[in-house]
């Protein structure tokens, strides 16, 4: 507390003795910056509690994860520690769409002049990535677990927490149990039966085999097991060393061998954004690979134009998106070249969050595991399940959004989009329709699209008053924040 000092020196140590007790710790409570006269304590950092009035906000498709992020921007976490023990906590929570197997992108935006980048977003993409050579006779080839190091990248530049203490509320959940959750109990509806072919995922995600329910304790000991070795001895421990080592031997006997060379290989990057304008503002799309949100800016570019042209906007997403992947043009010049109709194959799921400080900082990602619970194998004595290979699988649109004044590097909105061929243009309507009403979901996004959103209609720094957030009505998520 600015003073201490001075306030010190007026009392002297003898008159302080004399003083009566209740002034005296009243005296202690000023000095040491401790609370209010009257009023309790505050926590130090890295308890709930530390940060007192507005903390920020957290949406996530599953609540768990959510008010876990909540908890670290309570405790005096930034946005970019809350993102990852979100990440973190998806993987025992929603492993259906996340996981340390799967993968995803990510938007961060550090508000002010003198932060990282200037107060402009960055991308970090861990994209679904095969492995370099095809898997020959495999019969389930997987993906590689690019999340873990995706995450640990975004920490690096934007945290400031130890990044192992964030994984502990998943590692808890993982080993104590959690209440199975609507999001999840949906995707096991639609998958359990193949999925339940394979013993280890039957046993965690069936009683007796029958699919999980609402509040079923999910529980699981070998995942719980892993997340504690790369919490004390490092993500990069999965990629080259002891966890790594038992991923190439244990991946071929669930059909997905991956090797060292590959593992080693499977590095995260820091990409810039897609741009464009909105009124006095800039927002920022994830780049390709992660061609959701060149998706997202093409939908976008067009409700600009005129915002009843939803059907328009879809049909530009899924073209921009559908000529990328056939050629890899330069993806800015895509959201102005003529082209026909474009489409896509059926897609696989994907999730998005979404987490703000007090400070303005903000993250907004999207994961996946390029198939509903991935290659529906576990690898053995691990506890995770292999994501998909987009040798096999067509990678996910995977859309996020986050807007940003640029003269003053202050936070405007972020959103992220899901639901299959509908993620793009989710993403795009959710920003456009925060950005133009200042309301988080004023209507739902357009089938089969989902979307999170937070928005502050007049920036962050700033005004915490004008900001408001919300998830998608249709889903089961949550969107928690303020005080």
């Amino acid at each position: 507390m600015r003073g201490n000092a001075q306030l010190r020196s007026i009392v002297s140590n003898q008159a302080y003795r004399r003083l009566p007790a209740v002034a005296a710790l009243a005296l202690n409570l000023i000095a040491s910056g401790c609370g209010s006269l009257l009023g309790q304590p505050t926590p130090p950092q890295g308890q709930v509690g530390h940060v007192t009035g507005f903390l920020g906000a957290v949406v996530a498709d599953e609540p768990r994860a959510a008010l876990i992020g909540r908890q670290v921007l309570s405790e005096g976490g930034n946005a970019a520690d809350a993102a990852v023990a979100v990440g973190m906590a998806l993987t025992v929570t929603l492993p259906s769409r996340a996981g340390l197997g799967g993968a995803g992108a990510c938007l961060a935006f550090a508000a002010g002049k003198n932060s990282v980048n200037g107060g402009t977003p960055e991308a970090i993409l861990f994209t679904p990535t095969a492995p370099a050579l095809p898997p020959g006779n495999a019969d389930r080839p997987a993906a590689l677990p690019t999340l873990p190091r995706g995450l640990y990248l975004l920490h690096a530049l934007y945290g400031t927490g130890d990044f192992g203490r964030l994984m502990t509320p998943a590692e808890e959940l993982a080993r104590l149990g959690t209440p199975a959750s609507r999001a999840l109990v949906e995707d096991l509806r639609l998958v359990s039966g193949p999925l339940f072919a394979d013993p280890q995922a039957r046993a965690i995600f069936s009683v007796n085999g029958v699919p999980l329910q609402v509040g079923q304790t999910l529980q699981q000991p070998d995942l719980a097991a892993t997340l504690g070795e790369l919490r004390v001895d490092g993500v990069g421990d999965l990629y080259q060393g002891t966890l790594a080592q038992r991923l190439q031997q244990e991946t071929p006997l669930v059909g997905g061998p991956l090797s060292l060379a590959d593992l080693r290989a499977a590095l995260p990057q820091r990409a810039t954004p897609i741009f464009l304008s909105y009124r006095n503002d800039r927002v920022a799309f994830l780049p390709p690979p992660a061609d959701g949100g060149l998706a997202a800016a093409a939908a976008f570019s067009v409700l600009q134009q005129n915002p009843q042209a939803i059907d328009q906007a879809a049909a530009r997403a899924l073209a921009v998106a559908a000529r990328w992947r056939a050629g890899g043009a330069d993806a800015q010049s895509l959201l102005t070249a003529p082209l026909s109709q474009g489409t896509l194959p059926p897609l696989p799921a994907s999730t998005t969050f979404l987490t703000l400080d007090q400070k303005g900082n903000a993250v907004a990602c999207a994961l996946t595991m390029d198939n509903l619970f991935g290659t529906g194998r576990i690898v053995p004595g691990m506890g995770f399940l292999l994501a998909a290979s987009p040798r096999t699988a067509p990678p996910p649109l995977l859309a996020a959004a986050l807007a940003w004044n640029a003269p003053t590097r202050a936070f405007r909105a972020e959103t992220g989009g899901s639901g299959q061929e509908g993620a793009g243009l989710a993403a795009a309507a959710a920003m456009f329709n925060t950005l133009r009403t200042q309301q988080a979901m004023p209507a739902p996004v357009p089938e089969p699209g989902r979307a999170d959103v937070i928005g502050c209609g007049q920036y962050l720094p700033g005004s915490n008053g004008s900001c408001v957030w919300a998830t998608d009505p249709r889903g089961y998520g949550l969107a928690t924040g303020g005080t």
